[in-house]
């Protein structure tokens, strides 16, 4: 048998106090503090416990550029035990990156960018012939624990000339791998309700607080009919914060408006991460909390509602014999001062900071 760790006085979101018991990587037991002992024991005193955080969002592929960064870097550093690679890949390629989330830390699901050329350009979608739909069910059916869905950047600057083609033929590959769409939306044309009249459920709208013309509210704040009737029919919304794809305006605006918040990204990459308004998940979870929802549905948005849409319930649970997957962080108090994509600043009085996870059977600390 192997060591048991005992990490000791965590505090779950909704206030408990646990120590935990982990044997072998699997979570051995949960109880109140000091009832089990271990060979290691940490003590935790001050920090949180959560399921490992999971990020929908973010861009993985450290030689591209802009939009590309280190594995582990994004991940188990910044206390995320599960990134989804959004698009830095099409059919091309797709292998090199599941090579990569091998040699990595922390576990790497991917979505197949619908053009086969994946971001070796920023445009990838203003040619058609580069969206080569045998390729890409080839590659689906090559790759099917790794790829958990598609993913079509349908903007202005990525689309060009090409308008709604891409999306319609997106549509196409999805009922035809039964893999969901994640839909990067942003400057018109095309316009959004032509995106959201042709969105299903399970399908992901990435950016949905984004304060471009093009956005999914009108401008007294209200939110867009299609918007409404999208998530009626059980589209996902995603944060997908970005460079510039999240506004404080916009997000009062949806909160206001009891758009339910589904789950928190970042659209993170090398650029972001170094120079801001991203910088690191934390920070994009403090602005969550700093709008006012509570620290119990800001985590929800990084595990359970995320594991649910990736089909994967367990990955956002702490459960005894289950394997341990957690990220340990503080709430702190003090002065936070925060940007949005809009260059838009505002001063959090708490902010979350990650501070390590427990997964592949050993402690990262952040």
């Amino acid at each position: 048998m192997g060591t048991e760790n005992v990490l000791r006085n965590l505090q779950l979101v909704d206030g408990r106090i646990m120590d935990i018991s982990i044997q072998d990587g699997i979570i051995t037991a949960i109880t109140p503090p000091g009832q089990v002992e271990g060979e290691t024991e940490l003590d935790c005193s001050g920090l949180y416990v959560s399921s490992g955080w999971i990020d929908l969002h973010v861009h993985a592929v450290p030689e591209l550029n802009p939009y590309g960064d280190d594995i582990d870097e994004i991940g188990v550093k910044q206390g995320v035990t599960t990134l989804v690679d959004a698009g830095s890949r099409g059919a091309d390629r797709i292998g090199d990156l599941y090579t990569a989330s091998l040699k990595a830390d922390t576990q790497l699901f991917a979505l197949l960018n619908i053009s086969r050329i994946g971001l070796e350009r920023t445009d990838e979608l203003s040619q058609l012939e580069w969206i080569d739909l045998a390729k890409a069910r080839e590659a689906a059916a090559s790759y099917p624990e790794f790829i958990v869905g598609l993913k079509a950047r349908i903007s202005q600057s990525v689309v060009k000339d090409s308008g709604i083609q891409p999306l319609l033929l997106a549509r196409t590959l999805s009922e035809e791998t039964k893999l969901p769409l994640m839909v990067h939306i942003g400057s018109a044309p095309p316009s959004i309700s032509e995106v959201l009249e042709l969105l299903q459920p399970g399908d992901v709208i990435t950016h949905y607080l984004n304060g471009k013309s093009n956005n999914l509210f009108h401008e007294d704040g209200t939110p867009l009919q299609g918007l409404l009737d999208a998530i009626a029919r059980g589209v996902h919304l995603d944060v997908g914060h970005g460079t510039a794809s999240f506004s404080f305006r916009v997000a009062e605006q949806a909160k206001t408006a009891g758009i339910a918040l589904n789950t928190i990204s970042t659209d993170i990459y090398r650029g972001n991460r170094l120079n801001g308004p991203v910088y690191s998940i934390s920070n994009v979870l403090t602005k969550f909390l700093y709008l006012g929802y509570s620290l119990e549905e800001v985590i929800r948005a990084v595990t359970s509602s995320a594991a649910a849409w990736l089909g994967k319930p367990e990955l956002g649970q702490i459960r005894v014999g289950h394997q341990a997957n957690l990220t340990m962080f503080a709430l702190k108090k003090g002065e936070k001062q925060l940007k949005d994509s809009e260059g838009d600043i505002r001063v959090a009085q708490y902010y979350i900071e990650a501070k390590g996870v427990f997964t592949n059977g050993s402690l990262i600390t952040s």
